[in-house]
């Protein structure tokens, strides 16, 4: 008996998995970074959901500074991400939802009736996440301070000054001052800032340059992040404000900030240079669980597309995504309710220090600036290359290094 042929329809071409862009990947990481914050921020639930933790040697401090840590910190780092206009796309539209969750946030904060209320003036550690605050009205002004309405913005500026009663230790710690007090300037005039905070900050900050990119935490210099951290990022944006403050003084503002520029632009030049083949860096000094924060600068420099003309926006992109991969694809970086871990790569309680709580790690969200450019921007679309590393240890070319000295010098006007 004959067999009939059964005529099979040709199967379908498997549909390939898309392959996902580097930018989409760095998208990824900042949504999950702030989201969990920002989504219980904006109910007023970040207090009663935020999985917490502290160092093992935590000191005697209010522990309620782990929000105030955790939302000033995250909103520095992810702030020129939401400047950047809606549009119809995935990330368009998680940026539209960031966006609006923390406008909400922000008004939660400065509102003592809301459960969400930040312990402003509790400790001498409010002095540092105010900054970082007024950091991200900097980096975003006329997206997160602009649209505030006038009873929030009036609270922000209340809680700025009434945080001029904290000493702060004779370290980075000015620069925490000069940037509250210079925004202060910018945002509601020059009549109402400290202008003696501004100029002592601006004074030490030069007397603790030592040279080739690096500054000092203090008059004696440590080999860590803090110039990464702390100092370039919130020294230009002190002078900046002060240059569109309009501000008169004995010091040429614009002459700071051009010899500022520079020295951030060098010590970019060295952060791109300390990342591996691997996407590894060096992990050195105190703070270390502020994980890619210390990669601040370069990010910075990007974003501001300022980057020096020895780096260019393929290579550092292609560096900076490596690290990401290499710091955060499979280590236990967050945990059960999506909140970071203290750790530099992955969960490692051993490497707090004794003011580090899992508010304290959101500095990482500084290295994700480069977000604040439009996917179109040569930053994205430039082909990857390889960084000095990457050509160093296979046998290319690559540019020498060497020493740098400031070419602009700077005098009182009277």
């Amino acid at each position: 008996m004959a067999v009939a042929l059964l005529t099979l329809p040709l199967q379908a071409k498997k549909k390939q998995p898309k392959v996902q862009t580097e930018r989409e990947y760095w998208c990824e990481q900042a949504w999950k970074m702030a989201q969990p914050v920002l989504e219980n921020m904006a109910k007023a639930e970040l207090q009663q959901n935020m999985l917490t933790e502290f160092s093992p040697s935590f000191d005697n401090r209010n522990r309620k500074v782990v929000y105030m840590e955790t939302f000033g910190r995250l909103m520095a780092g992810i702030a020129p991400w939401l400047t950047l206009p809606d549009d119809d796309t995935a990330e368009g539209q998680q940026r539209k939802q960031l966006r609006e969750w923390a406008l909400a946030s922000y008004k939660n904060s400065v509102d003592p009736q809301s459960p969400d209320y930040l312990c402003w003036g509790v400790s001498g550690q409010n002095l540092v996440d105010a900054a970082y605050i007024a950091e991200s009205f900097i980096r975003a002004y006329d997206q997160l301070w602009m649209p505030l309405d006038q009873t929030t913005k009036d609270r922000y500026i209340a809680e700025f000054k009434k945080l001029r009663s904290i000493e702060p230790p004779y370290t980075n710690w000015f620069l925490f001052s000069s940037v509250i007090e210079s925004f202060i300037a910018k945002a509601v005039g020059l009549k109402e800032y400290d202008d003696f905070r501004v100029m002592m900050t601006i004074r030490k900050v030069e007397e603790w340059y030592v040279g080739d990119g690096w500054y000092a935490d203090g008059p004696v210099f440590a080999f860590d992040y803090y110039s990464s951290y702390v100092f370039h990022a919130m020294y230009l944006e002190t002078l900046q404000n002060m240059i569109d403050a309009k501000a008169s003084t004995r010091l040429e503002y614009k002459k700071y900030y051009d010899r500022a520029l520079k020295r951030a632009q060098k010590f970019s030049i060295i952060l791109e240079r300390f990342i591996s083949p691997e996407g590894t860096f060096p992990v050195i000094g105190r703070s270390t669980p502020y994980r890619m924060a210390a990669l601040q600068p370069l990010a910075l420099m990007a974003w501001k597309q300022t980057l020096p003309k020895d780096l260019s926006n393929g290579q550092v992109r292609a560096a900076l995504t490596q690290v990401m991969h290499r710091m955060y694809d499979q280590q236990q970086n967050y945990n059960e309710k999506g909140f970071l871990t203290i750790g530099f790569c992955g969960h490692q309680p051993e490497t707090a220090d004794w003011y580090t709580n899992n508010g304290s790690l959101y500095m990482t969200s500084l290295s994700l600036m480069p977000l604040g450019l439009p996917a179109d921007h040569p930053f994205w679309t430039s082909k990857a290359e390889p960084w000095t590393q990457v050509k160093a240890w296979n046998g290319q070319p690559f540019p020498k290094d060497h020493r740098w000295a400031d070419d602009i010098t700077t005098k009182d006007r009277w």
